[in-house]
């Protein structure tokens, strides 16, 4: 597995400090941020999941802790949206240039409108994918927040 990929990459082009950390990937896993969690050893509250969703017909992204659900009416409002609904698994693909189960919110093909959960800005550190399965960077969230541009805001249901 490389180390080395367009979301780590993208991180350091933002002067953003991160670890990386590697896990046994399971592709069979009924929820692939909760085996993450299990899988690296941390609380499912710190490792942040990258869902790409579509707001009024446009993409977004929104990453929330794993052992969460985004709310679409909560991710329509953080960005003063009308409609919200979750991307189909090949237009994320396309749209981020990863695989699901590999989509980082660091290193998309094209940028989109993030948001990060708020609680999320409450931990010390947060896990999100590294841009490929098995792959997690450990940082800091206001750094994860300063590097995407991204706003926080309550978007879990």
């Amino acid at each position: 597995m490389s180390k080395s990929t367009r979301a780590t990459l993208a991180l350091e082009k933002a002067k953003v400090a991160f670890s990386v950390h590697t896990y046994d990937y399971d592709p069979n896993a009924e929820r692939i941020g909760l085996q993450a969690a299990e899988a690296i050893g941390e609380d499912p509250c710190r490792v942040l999941k990258t869902l790409m969703a579509e707001l009024d017909g446009k993409p977004v992204c929104v990453v929330v802790p794993s052992d969460q659900e985004v709310s679409m009416k909560k991710l329509a409002a953080a960005f003063s949206g009308k409609h919200a609904a979750m991307m189909k698994p090949a237009a994320a693909e396309k749209l981020t240039g990863f695989v699901v189960g590999g989509i980082s919110p660091f290193g998309q093909k094209k940028a989109v409108p993030t948001v990060i959960e708020i609680s999320a800005m409450n931990e010390p550190h947060v896990y999100m994918n590294g841009g490929q399965r098995g792959l997690q960077v450990r940082l800091e969230p206001k750094e994860a927040l300063r590097a995407l541009g991204a706003i926080a805001a309550p978007v879990i249901a």
